[in-house]
């Protein structure tokens, strides 16, 4: 589903140059949970947001379900975004005039596919909770609320990849707990890619594969051992 080929990220300010990602290489199997963990500056969140295709690389390339995305036009980019890719922010990212329904209709409403549409938006606030929430702005809503709104916003055009930035990164325990839990059942039932970035080493270990970075190249690549569910 997803293919990582000699990828580099420089940064050049001459004099200097910062070199974020060194010729790293992977590839992310369909329907795969992967965590990228690292400690701050170890290129986790920039190569992210290559795979999301919201930055350009320097060399290398990457292909989303079969997709090249590496030099593809600002436009280009948005479609195969659209189509193939849901999005969970640290920091929600909701549409502060929009209703929790109309921000997890938006993405729907952007491509173009709105046949069953609310709907499916419907029954996606019920299954992270929020049916009576669903007509309430982002400002009348809790840290927790608002994200499983994300959540649901995320997962509202069917896409075969889902990538997460630290979704849990702004909620206490208790309530990160639930959004992990939630993304990882949507996820299942959805049968997408998942790919997330976290600091947490016990949340990075709810994932079957974990990837850590460190100063821009792979310092391990682990399968996370089954748990033995009752």
């Amino acid at each position: 589903m997803i293919q990582v080929e000699n990828l580099s990220k420089t940064i050049e300010n001459p004099p200097s140059r910062v070199d974020i990602l060194r010729g790293i290489s992977f590839e992310v199997p369909s329907g795969q949970f992967l965590a990228i963990m690292g400690a701050s500056g170890s290129g986790k969140s920039t190569l992210l947001g290559l795979l999301a295709g919201l930055d350009t690389v320097t060399s290398g390339r990457i292909t989303l379900d079969g997709t090249d995305i590496t030099h593809l036009g600002e436009d280009a980019m948005a479609r195969v975004r659209g189509k193939k890719i849901g999005f969970v922010f640290q920091n929600y990212q909701l549409v502060p005039t929009l209703t929790a329904e109309e921000n997890v209709l938006l993405p729907a409403e952007l491509s173009g596919m709105n046949s069953g549409s609310r709907q499916r938006a419907r029954d996606l606030l019920e299954r992270v909770g929020l049916t009576n929430r669903a007509h309430h702005y982002p400002v009348q809503l809790s840290g927790g609320e608002q994200q499983r709104v994300a959540l649901a916003r995320a997962f509202i055009t069917q896409p075969p990849i889902l990538m997460a930035d630290e979704p849990t990164g702004n909620l206490d325990s208790t309530n990160g707990q639930h959004i992990l839990d939630l993304l990882v059942q949507l996820n299942r039932e959805e049968k997408a890619t998942l790919v997330l970035v976290t600091h947490d080493r016990l949340l990075a270990e709810h994932a079957d594969r974990i990837l850590t970075l460190r100063d821009g190249l792979i310092l391990s690549d682990e399968l996370v051992p089954a748990r033995v569910t009752s």
